[in-house]
């Protein structure tokens, strides 16, 4: 994006972001049950200061947005928490209690804003739970608002493909991109005017205990109408937007309009930092028209899972029009580019905003950036090859690096002219050939101490939260080495929501290939505990790959061990417990399961990102 800002003169947004305030959660501080602080939001205090140097001035202005805090009106009968995850929860109160949409991150902070909602709003029991969407923190705290043994008859609604999508984005991939989020959250940072001032999203994500109940009512088409305790909701189903499985959805009793994650006041992200499956902007822009029009005239307020509601039919619609074209141009002008033969960086540096769009503060890139969207619209069509032979069979970082680094003149060299890059304020080639030099040689201190300083300098330049983000995170880490954050994506809680598939595939992504070459083992799952009964899991270790199907009779050939269980059992064996311990039926060769999970490898959590 360019330099230029939008009016500072403009109030609208700090106008509709304390619009309907209630009141505050006081100190604004959750902890978990053994005293850790799970979220701090009043640590963003210093926000209410004038930007500083150190920042870039539109990203203050969002955080300072983010920051707020508490309970809110947004129309009679639906109240949000915000402020108290990243997230927001929204209540929406029916016949006999409320109907929660997305439980926010963690146990915690769900439990902190039903109480804070509880305490002005009465003792209302929780009479449903909708998920607008895939991602952890629409989903995680929803054991704050639904303890156990509270669920029964409690629907819980989701769009089509909602648990697949969870399981794949936070299990297959977990460790990875829970490690790449550190950076783009900014977690371990001081929070401050020279650290963390928030995503662009919210201010940060808690650390908190994550939890999932699977959905109870798949929402299948458009059209599709439910009443949860007297509550009527009319539904938009819109895969493959800012998640594969999303929707939005109208309250007509009330005439507001829940956007989900699909509009919000900035540019979202095509392809998120931590990584994720590339989203179809194209897709994405079509659903924002359909709501236009689906939904035309039955709103008077548009609110969504994050940021503040925007009020009055027709701001509402130029808020979705521009969010649309937002989306399109991205999408149709990288294709414009790409076709003419330009990769993916050369579209990035190319690629410009109409400057109506420019001058929209809910079109600037906070979170998402026109600079990485549009590289992740290049990836959805054509990969990670630009078609230049050169790029087809590179050296790795490392051997690439030690190449650079001699061509450069050695070590000291390379530090001197990368010093002359970032004084002449070429930080970007500074950064390029610091980086080069730490991978050739990661005990250079002297060379990691100067590209955490440009590190430094590019973050405290950036208007997107998750750049200034990666930037500080990997100056941190540049001068203090690896610090693992609180965060599980792994634990029980969500191991005991996937589907017996699922849990399989969560294995089979973590056989170590080369190990497990001459392998040839079969066993059968026999799961008596299922929604449709007894169902057998063949699971197939041969050439390094493990494999399963299932079947609901025998299977047409025998095992080598079958293991009669439930599904709580099949936790315990896949924790490594012993098969007679946990009372599993056993008949065949139990050496063949303890060789299975001797293939089983475990990540490392803390695997370096700024140095080899």
């Amino acid at each position: 994006m360019s330099d230029t800002l939008p009016s500072f003169d403009d109030t609208t947004d700090f106008e509709n972001a304390d619009r309907g305030f209630v009141a505050a959660l006081v100190p604004g501080v959750v902890r978990a049950a053994d005293g850790r602080v799970v979220w701090d939001n009043d640590a963003y205090a210093f926000l209410k200061a004038d930007c500083p140097d150190s920042a870039h001035p539109g990203l203050w202005r969002q955080s300072q947005l983010c920051a707020r805090q508490g309970l809110y009106e947004v129309t009679e009968g639906i109240y949000q928490v915000r402020g108290l995850d990243m997230s927001n929860m929204t209540l929406v109160e029916g016949e006999r209690g409320v109907v929660v949409v997305d439980p926010l991150i963690s146990v915690e902070t769900a439990a902190a804003a039903l109480a804070l909602y509880r305490e002005h709003r009465g003792e209302r029991p929780v009479t449903g739970v909708i998920y607008t969407h895939s991602h952890g923190d629409h989903f995680g705290g929803v054991r704050g608002v639904l303890p156990h043994g509270t669920e029964e008859g409690v629907p819980i609604l989701a769009p089509a493909g909602f648990l697949e999508h969870a399981v794949s984005e936070n299990v297959y991939a977990g460790n990875a991109m829970t490690r790449r989020a550190t950076f783009m959250y900014g977690m371990g940072l001081p929070k401050g005017p020279e650290g963390q001032i928030g995503t662009g999203l919210g201010q940060g994500g808690s650390t908190g205990t994550i939890s999932l109940i699977p959905p109870t009512l798949d929402i299948t088409r458009t059209g599709q109408e439910e009443t949860v305790d007297g509550v009527r909701i009319v539904f938009q189903l819109t895969p493959g937007t800012e998640a594969p499985a999303e929707m939005n959805f109208l309250f007509p009793d009330h005439r507001a309009l829940c956007l989900a994650e699909n509009a919000t006041h900035n540019m979202h992200n095509v392809l998120t930092l931590r990584g994720a499956v590339v989203r179809d902007s194209r897709i994405w822009a079509r659903y924002l028209d359909e709501a236009v029009e689906y939904f035309h005239g039955r709103y008077d307020v548009g609110f969504a899972s994050h940021h503040w509601p925007t009020w009055g039919h027709d701001e509402v619609v130029r808020f979705l029009e521009e969010q649309r074209d937002l989306y399109a141009y991205l999408h149709d002008q990288t294709l414009r580019l790409l076709n003419e033969g330009h990769t993916g960086v050369e579209v990035a540096e190319r690629i410009e905003l109409p400057p109506a769009l420019e001058r929209a503060w809910h079109a600037r890139g906070y979170y998402g950036s026109l600079s990485h969207n549009a590289k992740a619209v290049y990836q959805r069509y054509l990969g990670w090859y630009d078609g230049n032979p050169a790029h087809l069979w590179e050296q790795p970082p490392v051997e690439l690096a030690r190449r650079y680094v001699e061509l450069a003149g050695g070590p000291a060299d390379a530090l001197a002219k990368a010093r002359g890059y970032a004084e002449d304020g070429d930080l970007r080639f500074a950064a390029t050939l610091l980086n080069h030099l730490v991978f050739a040689d990661p005990e250079n201190h002297e060379a990691k101490e100067a590209l955490a300083g440009v590190y430094e300098r590019l973050g405290f330049g950036a208007e997107n939260a998750t750049w200034r983000n990666f930037y500080l995170r990997g100056a941190q880490e540049l001068r203090h080495g690896v610090v693992l954050e609180a965060v599980d994506m792994t634990n029980p809680e969500m191991a005991m929501a996937l589907t017996v598939p699922m849990l399989i595939d969560s294995l089979a992504v973590r056989i170590d290939g080369p190990r497990a070459w001459d392998d040839d083992l079969t066993i059968d799952l026999v799961l008596t505990d299922g929604p449709a009964g007894t169902v057998v899991h063949r699971l197939t270790l041969r050439h390094g790959a493990l494999t399963h199907r299932e079947t609901a009779g025998p299977p047409r050939t025998s095992a080598g061990l079958t293991l009669t269980l439930g599904k709580e059992r099949l936790l315990g064996l896949l924790a490594g417990k012993d098969p007679a311990e946990l009372g599993v039926g056993v008949d065949g060769d139990p050496a063949l399961l303890a060789r299975l999970l001797s293939r089983v490898t475990t990540p490392d959590p803390g695997f370096p990102i700024v140095t080899p």
